[in-house]
């Protein structure tokens, strides 16, 4: 019976102990082979899949040492009874049908939803790796050198030496060695400092936004947001029951209104502003902090995309003008280095840090600790530094090859200049529509993002574009731009 788990030929790209032990677990599982019966020789396997006998060996001693199989002296190993026996009792079986005839009365779950988020307006972001032309935001082509440094580090990581750092349930606490990486290389960078008791590591930056409003935000709270912004923070404050309070955005930023008087908290992206990446200007800064002192509110400030900056230095945070600690700062660990792994953290005055610290505790007490000394040890060794200088310059070049590209190829189209980030904002020839452009590139393999969705009125996006360009190869920027351009040129324009 085992030989047809094995019809399929392995996959001599993956580690073969690896499939080999997957097989043949699953044949256990599936109650394929007999615990009377012992599974066949090494030697004989081995030439049956052409793969040496150490192989198999080494998975079948692997095996009995995870409990799956028994070595028996002199006839083999075979399947463990206890663990088929085992199997069998929690197989689910027909009792309940004969117990309740009659059919279930269905559950209407819609009445019993207190909100639906599925229901709100997101970002949808397609297969971009099934797209020739992805100029899609967020996502990265990989950096072949940091993904190696990345496993070294996993792998020490997971050595003796440093698995009493996350072999135990840290409850509420995080890694004293990532804290300390945190304050020691990446803040001074960002123009503050800050001690142990005014950080806490999230999984990532949303979910850092997701904390404070869980702790903030009710029905009735007004949060001044930038229109257009970053549509997973507001529909997070709607979830919480907020008020949404539009705050107008233009070529230095978020403006600087009576719009924010009355609110309890104003969420803004000052380094890249999100979707428009323009940088907010210092004597808007200087403006913003004033107003949060005099109006009584608290800042959010999200600084997703801080070390993406190509032209002059590096704009200091928000944070670092904070006098009196209104500024609640947001950064990513993960975002510039690998989208997927979900670290970040957020810095406040003890007093938010301790309670966002307990509200963390009762949704998962803490994020990974094995991806935590990771990423401490990423960052120890100068790793993270590393990927950003090269990121920084490959980045670059993408910038002045797409901004290049658009004033040549796309010239009806206004681009809103900035200093950096990984995408770029463009405002559409007059009466184009952003969702038939997007339909209408896709279907030429061309990926880009509608506007529409940033804004807390849709129908004024309809005239915007959001192109990224840090997963995107350089040399496709240019044929990808000319497609698109091919594509505005035949979509329908809107009557005026």
């Amino acid at each position: 019976m085992l030989e047809r788990f094995f019809e399929n030929p392995l996959d001599h790209g993956r580690a073969l102990q690896q499939q080999i032990q997957e097989r043949i677990v699953q044949a256990i599982l599936d109650g394929a082979l007999s615990p009377y019966e012992p599974l066949p020789a090494t030697r004989s396997f081995a030439n049956t899949l052409k793969v040496s006998r150490n192989t198999v060996t080494l998975v079948y001693e692997r095996l009995a040492e995870d409990g799956y199989l028994t070595p028996v002296n002199r006839r083999g190993y075979f399947v463990n009874e206890r663990y088929v026996r085992e199997q069998l009792n929690v197989r689910v079986d027909d009792r309940s049908a004969a117990m309740f005839p009659h059919a279930a009365k269905p559950v209407d779950f819609e009445k019993r939803f207190r909100i639906s988020p599925s229901r709100q307006s997101n970002i949808v972001k397609p297969a971009w790796r099934d797209y020739p032309y992805p100029f899609v935001y967020g996502q990265v082509s990989p950096d072949q050198t940091s993904v190696s440094r990345w496993r070294d580090c996993v792998r020490q990581a997971g050595s003796a030496r440093n698995a009493q750092a996350w072999m135990g349930d840290l409850i509420d606490a995080d890694d004293p060695m990532l804290i300390d990486q945190i304050i020691r290389r990446m803040l001074p960078k960002r123009g503050f400092r800050a001690r142990e008791d005014e950080i806490l590591i999230t999984v990532g930056a949303q979910n850092a936004v997701y904390l404070i409003a869980n702790l903030m935000c009710g029905p009735g709270t007004r949060v001044g947001v930038e229109e257009p912004g970053y549509v997973d923070a507001r529909n997070i404050f709607l979830a919480h029951g907020a008020e949404i309070v539009p705050q107008s955005v233009d070529s230095n930023g978020l403006k600087i209104q009576e719009g924010l008087n009355g609110c309890a908290l104003v969420y803004v992206t000052p380094g890249h502003q999100a979707p428009t990446n323009v940088t907010l200007t210092m004597q808007r800064r200087l403006a913003l902090l004033e107003a949060a002192e005099r109006e009584d509110f608290l800042i959010v400030e999200d600084d997703y995309e801080h070390e993406l900056n190509y032209v002059g230095p590096q704009h200091p945070a928000l944070k670092s003008f904070d006098r009196a600690g209104r500024v609640m700062h947001i950064g990513s660990l993960s975002k510039p280095v690998f989208p997927g792994l979900r670290l970040g953290f957020v810095i406040a005055p003890p007093p938010v840090i301790r309670e966002l610290r307990a509200l963390r505790r009762l949704e998962y007490r803490h994020p990974s600790a094995l991806d935590q000394r990771s990423m401490a040890i990423f960052l120890a060794d100068g790793h993270f530094d590393a990927h950003i200088r090269r990121q920084r310059d490959t980045l670059s070049a993408k910038w002045k090859t797409i901004l290049r590209e658009i004033e040549r190829q796309l010239q009806g189209c206004g681009v809103t200049m900035t200093t950096g980030g990984s995408a770029l904002w463009l405002r559409l020839p007059e009466g184009v529509d952003a969702g038939v452009l997007q339909k209408a590139a896709m279907a030429r393999g061309v990926l880009i993002e509608s506007g529409t969705v940033h804004f807390v009125t849709p129908p004024a996006g309809r005239g915007f574009i959001r192109l990224g360009f840090a997963a995107i190869a350089n040399e496709k920027i240019a044929p990808g731009i000319k497609l698109l351009a091919e594509v505005l040129a035949s979509v329908p324009r809107r009557a005026a």
